[in-house]
């Protein structure tokens, strides 16, 4: 079982980048997607619903902002859209697909890089989260969540780790609350599988970043420990550029 997850920094502008075409390469069972910064309305048929897949969303209220999706090739037994809390749900961030045998939730977690404000909205968030990821764990399901978590855990998972210490996505209450995530007894999939990798998924389109791999590692597979131990491989792909995040990839068998 293949699953993707990808920032797309808006569906319109990937798919010209080619990220539809690219993704109808990888035969994945699951593509979850985040930013979409669109609506239904803004969406193309192919789009919705792409060959072979069914299509899920959880729009943002705001018009070319925020927003999350699944691709997904067998119909799920259950679509839950949002996490129930209004100033959330109202950012589309959060979407779960329940099957048979496991779930997958597509998550966006609030950026807190604009300002004190939006800084507050992330912890808010970061709040109401937690509690939701103990109960999933609790629920007896087999869960991964896929995502821009937007939250570097270690030093390993960025390259300018010393210069961005005090900046939103590295800031060591978001690292904390990444590793309480982590000590519930979720498990980030690509680290189990690479301890000691240095990879990263998102790269600011300032100063070269791309062309220096000056990147941060904020996409994640978090699973539970059940699902997480039949992970066998997990890349990041670079060779094309569909975003300012690179699509995070794990095989499940």
């Amino acid at each position: 079982m293949r699953i993707i997850s990808m920032n797309l920094n808006g569906i319109r502008s990937a798919a010209n980048k080619g990220f539809f075409d690219w993704m109808q390469t990888q035969q994945a069972d699951v593509v979850c997607l985040q930013e979409l910064k669109a609506q239904a309305a803004d969406l193309t048929p192919a789009m919705q619903q792409p060959a072979g897949y069914h299509g899920y969303f959880h729009y943002a209220d705001k018009k070319g902002y925020s927003g999350v999706g699944i691709y997904c090739r067998q119909q799920p037994q259950a679509v839950i859209v949002g996490l129930g809390v209004a100033e959330f749900d109202a950012e589309g961030r959060y979407l779960q697909l329940d099957f048979a045998d496991y779930s997958v939730v597509s998550v966006y977690l609030p950026s807190g890089s604009s300002g004190e404000a939006r800084q507050a909205m992330k912890f808010k968030f970061m709040a109401v989260f937690l509690p939701h990821l103990r109960n999933l764990l609790t629920s007896g399901r087999e869960v991964v969540i896929c995502g821009d978590w937007n939250i570097a855990h270690h030093e390993i998972d960025l390259k300018n780790w010393r210069g961005n210490r005090k900046n939103s996505g590295f800031l060591p209450e978001e690292r904390a609350w990444l590793s309480d995530v982590l000590a519930l007894g979720w498990v980030d999939v690509y680290r189990r599988l690479y301890p000691q990798q240095e990879s990263y998924t998102w790269w600011s389109n300032r100063g070269r970043a791309w062309e220096n791999n000056v990147g941060w590692r904020i996409d994640y597979h978090i699973a539970t420990p059940a699902l997480a131990v039949h992970a066998r491989q997990a890349a990041v792909y670079t060779a094309q550029r569909f975003s300012d995040h690179a699509p995070l990839i794990v095989d499940y068998d």
